[in-house]
């Protein structure tokens, strides 16, 4: 989720005044040459490439992933050449397991101090030796009251697997498969991470009985799909929501009752990346409060870092699409790290879902 996915075309205003300057690199050598990140499309700010080549003289290029199965693959293939990427927490534990990240101790960084501390740890990288956080959020839904029965949706993932007649055709879901079995498994009152075939048969029912009346599944063009008014309810990220919002604003963006998974995405670097010594100050920098906030004002999705509070646009902190209202913190389900055995369902369920 710009994570494009994740969020819309967006050009972010400048919102801080001062003037970044080489101390948020703590204090490391300037970098030098080329830096290449691979991430999702639309999830970075142009600004912040032009600042860091400014205050490091290293020119920065981005190349874009649609799928976080792309961004792993790649990866197992030999890295592609790419300095510092954008996981989320599900493909981090799995890079760090197979061997696929730089040991960088974020941990050890000047800007780590930084961190809200419920962003110091993170299940795959629990000493945060490999990654620091980049943006946080939700997975729920969006839908249009102009476009459905009644102009309103009960706040529940009923509204998407078994969809109401004058809706079926209208959905679209993303296209992640983590995402998706993790709703089906909140909608079904089973475990994300069972080992239990029949119950991943539970879950592979539900999508397969959904399918019929799901217009595309999709990460990309989730925003201007909903502007436009083709699809009337849409599974979507929360700073996609957001960017809906902006041009619709009777948007409504909803946590769903049964469960709404909560995720992270990370700054890593690849264990063979070309500029090493780059990168590292690069994910230093994206630690320090002004460049956290310009991130955030862009993707329109919260950061973890303390201090950017004060630089961040007055509606990203008033949409409760992007801060939780406290009523619904009890419905969020942060991430689990999953067994072999069920990973392997899950990917079978997916196999089938597609096929």
């Amino acid at each position: 989720m710009i994570r494009n996915n994740r969020v819309g075309k967006h050009t972010a205003k400048l919102l801080v005044a001062t003037a970044i300057t080489l101390t948020a690199f703590g204090g490391s050598a300037m970098a030098e040459g080329e830096l290449h990140l691979y991430n999702w499309t639309n999830y970075f700010a142009p600004e912040l490439l032009e600042r860091f080549e400014k205050e490091t003289g290293t020119k920065v290029s981005v190349d874009n992933y649609a799928s976080e199965e792309d961004l792993l693959a790649k990866l197992q293939a030999g890295g592609g050449g790419y300095d510092v990427i954008f996981p989320g927490s599900t493909t981090l534990g799995v890079m760090v397991e197979k061997g696929l990240l730089a040991k960088i101790d974020v941990n050890q960084m000047e800007n780590f101090k930084n961190l809200l501390p419920a962003f110091t740890t993170m299940a795959g990288d629990e000493k945060r030796e490999y990654s620091a956080p980049y943006m946080w959020g939700t997975t729920g839904f969006t839908y249009d009251p102009a476009l459905v029965p009644g102009g309103k949706l009960e706040e529940s993932w009923k509204e998407l697997f078994e969809p109401k007649d004058e809706l079926k055709g209208k959905i679209a879901m993303l296209n992640e498969m983590s995402d998706v079995w993790n709703a089906a498994a909140y909608y079904t009152g089973v475990s994300k991470c069972t080992e239990d075939p029949a119950e991943a048969q539970k879950i592979l029912d539900v999508l397969m009985a959904q399918k019929p009346h799901v217009k595309l599944y999709s990460n990309d063009g989730t925003i201007d799909r909903m502007i436009a008014g083709e699809v009337a309810v849409h599974m979507q990220w929360n700073g996609a929501a957001h960017r809906v919002k902006e041009k619709k604003p009777d948007a409504v963006y909803v946590y769903p009752k049964e469960g709404t998974t909560f995720w992270t995405d990370v700054i890593a670097v690849p264990k063979d990346a070309p500029n090493m010594e780059a990168a590292k100050a690069f994910v230093n920098w994206m630690m320090s409060p002004e460049v956290a906030a310009i991130a955030s004002n862009y993707t329109g999705y919260s950061n973890a870092v303390s201090g950017s509070g004060e630089f961040l646009k007055e509606d990203l902190r008033n949409d409760p699409a992007v801060n939780t209202p406290e009523e619904y913190n009890e419905r969020l389900r942060a991430f689990e790290a999953c067994s072999p055995a069920s990973k392997d369902l899950r990917e079978k369920v997916w196999t089938k879902l597609k096929s």
